[in-house]
């Protein structure tokens, strides 16, 4: 049996942040660096990073896992 729930963000480590990535940060973000960054990589991945470490590594998301994760925060917030 898997330690993940079957609908779970499956992610992966990039090892380094790529440095020809265009990172993005939300507009609810503060100007104390308390939210995480995102990049579109080739091949249709999503990068994501601490704002606070971005020297460390990133995870990597596929279309379908980065979309079930957020309509699962969807759903928490409306419940």
């Amino acid at each position: 049996m898997s330690a993940h729930p079957a609908n779970a963000p499956s992610s992966t480590s990039l090892g380094t942040s790529p440095n020809s990535a265009r990172w993005r940060r939300s507009s609810h973000s503060t100007g104390m660096n308390n939210c995480v960054e995102t990049a579109l990589l080739d091949g249709g991945l999503l990068a994501v990073r601490d704002s606070k470490r971005v020297h460390r590594p990133a995870l990597l998301f596929g279309a379908p896992a980065w979309s079930s994760f957020l309509e699962s925060v969807h759903q928490a917030g409306a419940s």
